[in-house]
């Protein structure tokens, strides 16, 4: 009798080991196989050119990771075939995640629709070429609309113009950084993991109510994981590798504030008072951070109710 043979597995250590946690495991092995793809589906196709932004996740060549926001007309982002979606951007020599988008770099994507909340999550390989890049499909997978706050988007300038005002470096959040994060619903954080065939990277979205975010008096920012598909992706790459890099837009004006540094779960919430909803906990440490003023050439605006 000829013995079957299994692929690999769709997880890595770390994301296999929480969920073994929780005793999902068997379970989501069996998930994992049918929802990680490495092909966009039709509907994921059709999706991408609707976007006027996309969110990308980076390692430079230091290690460290960066998360960024960049828009396009819609168009700027289509798939050609099954196997590769087209990015139309031109290089932006201001955001610290560009150091890592050098041609054969891994690059994390998600494609986010804050208007309808939906998204889909991409990682591979990028290959650079005149009008931006190709990022090769590795892994695709749709998530969840959960903890996606509405918006409503429009455009200030035209994309192709870059911002006018330069970033502002530094080592630690000032009183308007840590106000930006401490009054936020959402932000976004790159994660990776050295696996045998090569370093994946992953850019996930993360939201919450006003304020779910502290920011303690060692400059540390303690985060709540709240109820989620059991992937385990950014949790999973932060149990085998702590560096991470956490991006916080300010919707109103275009802003970026983007930072790299060290993340750990922790067991408990911040001073010991937990958050509604929240299942476990980690923290992050920033050891650079970059204030880019009026770097997205789009506003997104609270969806109105009705």
């Amino acid at each position: 009798m000829e013995a079957t043979i299994l692929a690999p597995s769709p997880w890595h250590g770390g994301e296999v080991a929480l969920q073994k946690r929780l005793g999902v495991d068997a379970r989501m092995e069996e998930v994992g196989r049918r929802v990680l793809r490495d092909h966009l589906i039709e509907q994921h196709r059709e999706f991408y050119p609707l976007l006027p932004m996309v969110v990308l996740g980076s390692v430079d060549r230091n290690g460290d990771a960066w998360a960024t926001l960049r828009a396009g007309e819609p168009g700027f982002l289509h798939a050609p075939d099954a196997k590769r979606l087209m990015v139309e951007l031109p290089r932006e020599p201001a955001d610290p995640a560009e150091a890592g988008m050098e041609d054969g770099a891994p690059l994390a994507l998600l494609g986010i629709d804050l208007g309808t909340r939906r998204r889909n999550r991409l990682n591979g390989k990028l290959r650079r070429h005149s009008r931006g890049f190709d990022l090769g499909v590795e892994q695709s997978f749709g998530n969840c609309p959960k903890y996606i706050q509405l918006r409503q988007v429009h455009f200030v300038r035209d994309p192709s113009e870059p911002a006018a005002l330069p970033p502002v470096s530094s080592f630690e959040l000032d009183d308007a950084a840590r106000a930006l994060v401490e009054n936020a619903d959402t932000f976004f954080v790159a994660t990776y993991a050295e696996l045998g065939g090569g370093r994946q990277l992953d850019v996930s979205h993360r939201g919450g109510p006003v304020g779910f975010v502290h920011v303690g008096d060692d400059g540390w920012l303690a985060i709540p994981d709240f109820t989620g598909n059991n992937f385990f992706n950014t949790l999973g790459n932060i149990a085998v590798n702590p560096r991470a890099g956490l991006t916080f837009p300010d919707f109103a004006t275009g802003g970026l504030l983007q930072m790299t540094g060290e993340a750990e779960l922790v067991s408990g919430p911040p001073r010991g008072v937990p958050l509604d909803g929240a299942q476990r906990y980690w923290r992050f440490r920033p050891r650079r951070i970059v204030w880019r003023a009026e770097a997205l050439a789009i506003r997104y605006d609270p969806a109105r109710a009705g």
